[in-house]
């Protein structure tokens, strides 16, 4: 299984999400910010080295707020863990999507999520979860 971090990033009532590269596995889904964590490598870090990579901001990452383990119909099994990112200098810049976007949450339906991601989603939208609280 591997192991991966997301961000959520909030302003107000909006969250940052992101649009993979077409053509990349799973290409145009919408997912948050991350990646895998690397060997020796905390949850934390490497959250903080993804964000400054994909978005160019160096993050305070809080709490986590969400995991979920999903397995994709092609093999692929992942255990993801949502931070709460507290603050972040730096203005978020898109240097590795196809699209960022400022989403308020009560928009995320109209976006196609990738799967492992949609349980969170779903709890975000309905108010269960919100990483302010």
């Amino acid at each position: 299984m591997t192991l991966v971090t997301a961000g959520i990033l909030t302003e107000e009532d909006r969250v940052l999400i992101c649009q993979r590269r077409a053509g990349a596995r799973f290409g145009l889904k919408w997912e948050f910010p991350g990646g895998k964590v690397e060997g020796g490598e905390s949850p934390e870090a490497c959250l903080r080295r993804e964000l400054a990579e994909e978005l160019g901001i160096e993050a305070e990452v809080g709490p986590e707020v969400y995991r979920i383990d999903h397995h994709y119909s092609d093999g692929l099994a992942v255990r993801l863990l949502f931070f709460r990112v507290q603050s972040y200098t730096g203005a978020p810049v898109n240097r590795a999507f196809e699209r960022i976007e400022w989403a308020r949450v009560t928009d995320l339906s109209r976006y196609d999520f990738l799967e492992a991601d949609r349980e969170l989603v779903g709890r975000m939208i309905q108010g269960e979860i919100w990483p302010n609280t």
